[in-house]
């Protein structure tokens, strides 16, 4: 059992093997590097583009471009980095619910954008696809503490603009990692709090030798035993970078990656533990020989993941300018889990004279390799930005499984597998956008894509999957600027996408469709900026939620003929005075299934599960002195159901959480250049509340969150 879009992850170890040996393909990317880099010494020129602008351009917009987007940078990003996952960085954004398996914001977490779930936002990084191929989920854990080296982030709500990977059903987040530094710098930060969370983070830079040159990196660990009982982390990760910046040329390579141990918190509790031990972790819970209860020490989720990236930017003249990119990433790793009287069947095991079951202890793995290219040119005049781009990528994913001891072995062998699957995807896309200035007043956009997706796989739970498919995804809009201060704009975007692997096991489904109407209008003065868009999202055959799970306990999918969703977005910043900032957002929602059939049952128009109407946020900020900031952050999630056939039962209750946040920062005269102290309180109220859940079938089970908790840290640079 695992939360309807964290499950993903048990459900990618499931399915096959074949690995295919990925060594010529890192060893051409270098050498590739190595090209480029003696191509870059004979460039002579005067420009170099900024990195927004050389990596993130071609996924990113603007205040010209007529779409709802929020930005966060690394300043807003830093003060509350205290070891917490990027979803959980972001809570306080329009339209945006988060949640932890573990209840405290470290190891396995999870974001909804507008109601829509993790495999329906779309994540690049540097322009890269991120989302897991198969499943399409993000999967935060494997990156621990990447947001230290992320430069700025862009989060467009709905279809949003073209962009690589997956396609954006709900939003899109593309995250711009570190710039390089004119200067050599260093960086210590360490952090500890509450259920003995500690992370330590060390960075340095080179800056920019013999003004051409820069290495850049980072070390991280991360340790916590979570607010469920035993849902411990143990992450590390690492962030290395090697820039080269010319007259008119950008090129860097990144290798960055983590490893992640996680004790499952995955399964949840019923209602009635809920009130009694809102703790409890049933994950590794046996019977042994003797008739007592124990829990299995090593129930883990064992991963790692390494990313090599490399980006060729140039500036070929002030009109044309161009990006490049390869990249490969290799994933491996499992989780284990003990099983109570298993069917030996299952696991190829002969019965043992009369005896057919057996505990045992198995393992489930995943063995992947993904790989391809992005490419984009922009050409930028008085009154016209054009930027055509796309990309190329492929996944082969081996899922196999081990049993590592069994109670009766009978005929095994160490390292024998009990299943065998391959799968394999490749996923292409081109893409051409344009912003036109009509009138002095009034600019129209236009993006054109074209995406073709091709999934093969082969295991007992997809069946034999050979599926093509062949999508096109319109979009416009007009961006009306009634004065200096205030602009009106309209858009309508298209979008498709391909079922995941879990989906194929619930029997024959289709692709989903998806039209986005966004009518927005900004306002931007000296002390105040408004931001308010009503949306309308028109969904045909949705895969939603069918209150039934497969055997690794993964929600089943099925598609509905309708739905949509209807919906006002406002955030605003508001500045008091030079001490005090307000920014306050909300959003008010009606989200429905509209003529709901489920096997065969009618249930006429209903709520869409994991969709609150109600979803508002606020962050209070106070600079007494210069150095000091105070922030209260408040969340409140209206009630929301956990399917979509409204039972009671499936009903999650609305909660109102409030966080403090204090970041303090001297800047010395020698030694540092800066010493920031920083503190962060989470729910000061010790609000008793629940982010997530799922049914299995009628019956309700729950993820609650931690009470009042805290981290504090202190950051060192010189």
């Amino acid at each position: 059992m695992k939360t309807f879009f964290l499950g993903a992850k048990a459900q990618r170890y499931k399915g096959s093997e074949v690995f295919t040996n990925r060594t010529k393909f890192v060893f051409s990317t270098f050498s590739f590097l190595f090209s480029l880099f003696s191509f870059a010494q004979q460039q002579d020129s005067t420009k170099v583009n900024s990195l927004d602008e050389v990596l993130v351009s071609a996924v990113r917009v603007t205040s010209k471009t007529p779409v709802s987007f929020s930005n966060m940078d690394k300043k807003e990003i830093k003060y509350r980095n205290l070891g917490q996952d990027i979803p959980v960085l972001m809570n306080y954004l329009p339209s945006v619910v988060t949640t932890s398996d573990a209840g405290n914001g470290v190891g396995y977490t999870g974001i909804r954008v507008r109601g829509s779930d993790a495999t329906r936002v779309n994540v690049t990084i540097n322009g890269i696809p991120y989302n897991d191929a198969e499943s399409q989920g993000t999967f935060w854990v494997n990156m621990p503490d990447f947001a230290s080296s992320v430069e700025s982030l862009q989060l467009q709500r709905g279809v949003g603009t073209s962009t690589n990977g997956a396609g954006a059903f709900g939003a899109s987040l593309n995250m711009l990692t570190d710039s390089y530094a004119n200067k050599a710098t260093g960086e210590i930060s360490s952090s500890a709090g509450s259920f003995n969370t500690i992370k330590n983070t060390v960075k340095f830079s080179t800056g920019l030798l013999n003004d051409h040159f820069e290495i850049a990196g980072r070390l991280s660990a991360i340790k916590s035993q979570g607010y469920i009982d035993r849902a411990s982390s143990d992450l590390k990760s690492y962030f290395l970078q090697g820039t080269y910046v010319g007259k008119t040329t950008l090129i860097k390579a990144l290798v960055f990656g983590g490893t992640e141990k996680t004790y499952q918190s995955w399964n949840g509790i019923d209602g009635e533990t809920l009130n009694t031990n809102r703790t409890f972790n049933s994950a590794g819970m046996y019977t042994d020989e003797a008739g007592n209860v124990r829990f299995y020490d090593n129930e883990t989720d064992n991963y790692k993941q390494d990313h090599y990236q490399l980006h060729w930017s140039e500036s070929i003249s002030d009109k044309w300018s161009t990006n490049f990119a390869l990249h490969y990433t290799k994933g491996k790793g499992y989780y284990e889990n003990y099983k109570e009287d298993a069917d030996m069947a299952e696991y190829n095991l002969d019965p043992v004279g009369s005896v057919t079951t057996t505990d045992l202890v198995r393992q489930k793995w995943l063995d992947n390799d993904f790989y391809g290219t992005t490419f984009s040119a922009k050409y930028v005049t008085e009154k016209l930005n054009v930027i055509l781009g796309g990309g190329w990528n492929k996944y082969e994913g081996d899922h196999f499984g081990k049993v590592i001891w069994a109670r009766y072995a009978s005929q095994s062998e160490l390292g024998d597998h009990y299943y065998d699957d391959f799968s394999t995807k490749t996923d292409g896309n081109i893409f051409a956008k344009a912003n036109y200035q009509l009138t002095e007043k009034l600019s129209l956009y236009g993006d054109l894509q074209y995406r073709n997706v091709k999934y093969k796989a082969n295991s007992a739970e997809t069946g034999l999957v050979d599926d093509n498919f062949n999508f096109f995804n319109p979009k416009a809009g007009l961006n009306y600027e009634i004065n200096q201060k205030s602009t009106l704009y309209f858009s309508y975007a298209r979008a498709n996408r391909e079922p995941n692997r879990t989906d194929y096991e619930g029997g024959n489904v289709k692709p989903e469709k998806l039209n986005d109407f966004e009518l927005g209008w900004r306002f931007n003065s000296e002390k105040f900026q408004l931001n308010s868009n009503v949306y309308y999202m028109a969904y045909k055959d949705q895969l939603i939620l069918t209150g039934r799970l497969d055997d690794v306990g993964n929600p089943i999918r099925a598609n509905t003929e309708k739905s949509y969703r209807l919906g006002l977005e406002v955030d605003a910043t508001i500045a008091l005075s030079d001490k005090f900032t307000l920014r306050p957002n909300f959003t008010l929602s009606s989200n429905k299934n509209v003529d709901l059939a489920v096997d065969g049952e009618y249930y006429g128009t209903t709520k869409i599960a994991y969709s609150p109407e109600v979803i508002a946020g606020n962050v209070i900020v106070f600079k007494p002195i210069e150095g000091l900031y105070l922030s209260l952050l408040q969340k409140y999630v209206g009630e929301q159901f956990m399917n979509n056939i409204e039972l009671p039962s499936a009903k999650l209750a609305d909660y109102f959480v409030n966080d403090f946040n204090v970041s303090y920062e001297i800047k010395p005269n020698s030694i540092f250049k800066s010493i920031t102290i920083t503190g962060m309180v989470n729910n000061i109220f010790d609000k008793k509340y629940v982010s997530n859940g799922y049914m299995w079938d009628i019956y309700p089970y729950y993820y609650p969150q931690a009470g009042t908790n805290f981290l504090v840290g202190l950051n060192l640079k010189f």
